[in-house]
């Protein structure tokens, strides 16, 4: 019998090669948890639990905390041979503690991958309950940081010439100028390239239908505009959806089933951003895409700063469960090297992932 042996949680920061600013804050590195489940028979299992302060409220030390006091004393000695022990204990992660998603995420994932390496499987074949038809290439966006006008113009025009096609700007910071910005951009990578923006909770209702009515006016070809008001007022985001034509995108607004469920009763958006680190599992994040689907919503993946590791299980999401839109994996390519060997590998907008071997991730560099 397989049962899980140890787990270990490692403070890690890596730096981005580029300063990534929102409406909400500014970073230079990525600064997580990651996470390694052993099981018996030495194979080791890997998930990421970022510190994002200003949206989850979860820390380094918190999450530590929560892996090594409550989450490891729940799932260590427990077995780990099959699909129904996986599931097993995955429901005890969830029904350790409240709330700590990331934390909790970052332990579903690595006991996701060790299930997945014992069957020789993908994390992605092994979520999806099928061995073919799962993708082993995925389209990401990339996101231009909230910034001056000309700046912005440049680096979108850089962002393009790298192979990305999908620009997801972060705006919020500024609605008096905010579509000068959008529409500098578009002046700068002309009309195939798909722009949306991300106002990351940083207007008002008030402010967030004028520069969407603004941006419609412009004509500027914006997919939709994500969290344009405060992750708590779901009626808010209802007000400025029935007012405006733009898509509207809920991310902080919605982290698991009830949230959705009140987006959905509310009218409050047209698409859903799933993230692991807010909804605390990969089955929950699977089972969202598939309840957002069923009510007509459109969906992406996104993720927090996060590195390979953690992208790489959001990527094995939306490879289990496609989202109808373009999904936001680019957290890890800003980073300027990956904390592990193998995993995930970029290369223009493209994410390549492994086929077996679980995250097939081989080691911690």
């Amino acid at each position: 019998m397989t049962t899980i042996d140890r787990v270990i949680a490692t403070p890690s920061s890596v730096r981005l090669h580029t300063p990534f600013v929102t409406a909400l804050r500014r970073t230079e590195t990525t600064d997580t948890v990651v996470v390694t489940v052993t099981d018996s028979d030495g194979r080791t299992g890997w998930g990421e639990a970022p510190q994002v302060w200003q949206v989850t409220g979860e820390s380094l030390a918190g999450a530590t905390a929560c892996i090594e006091q409550m989450l490891a004393p729940v799932v260590v000695g427990r077995p780990l041979d099959d699909r129904d022990d996986l599931a097993a204990a995955a429901a005890l992660v969830q029904r350790a503690v409240a709330r700590n998603f990331g934390a909790k995420a970052a332990v579903d994932a690595a006991l996701h991958d060790l299930v997945a390496q014992a069957e020789g499987t993908s994390v992605a074949a092994l979520l999806a309950g099928r061995p073919d038809g799962i993708r082993d290439r995925l389209t990401t966006d990339v996101t231009l940081s909230a910034g001056a006008a000309d700046a912005l113009a440049d680096t979108a025009r850089r962002r393009v010439t790298e192979g990305f096609r999908t620009l997801k700007m972060k705006v919020g910071t500024d609605a008096g100028t905010d579509v000068q910005r959008v529409a500098a951009v578009r002046d700068a990578v002309g009309a195939d390239v798909a722009i949306r923006l991300d106002a990351n909770q940083g207007w008002t209702r008030e402010e967030a239908v004028q520069v969407i009515r603004a941006l419609e006016v412009a004509d500027l070809g914006v997919e939709f505009v994500e969290q344009p008001v405060v992750a708590e007022d779901v009626e808010g985001l209802a007000w400025v959806r029935e007012r405006v034509g733009l898509p509207v995108m809920a991310d902080e607004s919605c982290y698991g089933p009830h949230d959705l469920e009140r987006i959905i009763r509310l009218g409050a958006a047209d698409l859903v951003n799933v993230k692991l680190a807010k909804c605390g599992s990969l089955t929950t994040g699977r089972d969202l895409l598939r309840r957002a689907h069923e009510a007509g919503l459109r969906t992406i993946v996104g993720s927090m700063m996060e590195s390979h590791i953690g992208v790489g299980a959001a990527a094995a999401l939306v490879a289990a469960e496609p989202t109808t839109e373009v999904s936001d994996l680019d957290a890890a390519w800003w980073s300027v090297a990956s904390p592990v060997e193998h995993g995930i590998a970029y290369s223009g907008n493209e994410i390549q992932l492994p086929t077996a071997g679980g995250f097939g991730i081989g080691r911690r560099l």
